[in-house]
């Protein structure tokens, strides 16, 4: 096997969920391959640097391994090796969310009537 199409490889290797996905995201220039951006028919072979945005992070990877198929993480895990400087700004950006803390949740539904009687009384009505 000399190369596979990079949206195929990139749904083996688990960044995305689904291989659509995986295409959209190449189509949209969040994966990039040896520096240039990668269309979703874009082969993949041993020795490739892939540079990929997601919603769960930023990922710098070297492609160990070819695969057409989605099987287990550890095997998939296997396909790639993430670069150093990668590790360490996934790492940075887990640390300021964290630091950031939790996000207030919207509240549901109507205010009650005590609710709606503060609101008026921030809002200065009545």
């Amino acid at each position: 096997m000399v190369g596979t199409r990079i949206d195929k490889w990139l749904w083996a290797a688990r960044f995305f969920k689904t291989r659509e996905m995986a295409s959209k995201a190449c189509e949209m220039s969040r994966i990039t391959s040896n520096g240039q951006r990668a269309k979703p028919s874009r082969e993949v072979r041993v020795g490739d640097m892939l540079s990929i945005r997601n919603e769960a992070a930023d990922w710098e990877i070297e492609v160990l391994a070819l695969s057409q198929q989605r099987g287990p993480a550890a095997i998939a895990q296997a396909l790639y090796r993430e670069t150093e400087a990668s590790i360490e700004l996934r790492r940075k950006a887990a640390e300021e969310r964290r630091l950031l803390g939790p996000i207030a949740s919207i509240p549901t539904g109507r205010p009650s009537k005590r609710d709606r009687r503060l609101i008026h009384t921030f809002s200065g009505k009545r």
